[in-house]
């Protein structure tokens, strides 16, 4: 396996372990938007038809589990998942959508060594 390869896949573990478990010592209160808003009154004028209503993920948490930071750390190591799978997904689009590697080395100027 290349050294690539392998800080790519620790990259991944790290991204996931953080999502996994560190989101269990995340904190439970509220940050400082909620936290204003409940202070202050407008809370519950908070529209709740907003895109990620009904998602299974919704509000940092996994519908249909009781614990709430197994909860958040299940959407967390998905969100990491999904991020992984869109974001990978286009970077593999474009780039099978570009010119070969022949192409790219006849645009570039020939590089000469100085005579000096």
């Amino acid at each position: 396996m290349s050294a690539h390869r392998k800080f790519l896949l620790a990259g991944l573990l790290v991204a996931l372990l953080v999502a996994g478990v560190g989101s269990y010592y995340a904190s439970s209160h509220p940050d400082g938007l909620e936290y204003v808003a409940g202070k202050t009154g407008f809370i519950d004028s908070e529209k709740t038809d907003g895109p990620s209503t009904g998602s299974p993920f919704e509000d940092y948490g996994t519908k249909g589990v009781d614990n709430d930071r197994l909860s958040g750390g299940i959407a967390g190591v998905a969100g990491v998942l999904l991020t992984l799978l869109i974001g990978g997904g286009l970077f593999y689009g474009l780039r099978r959508r570009g010119g070969s590697a022949e192409d790219v080395a006849s645009t570039e100027p020939a590089v000469t060594a100085d005579a000096d």
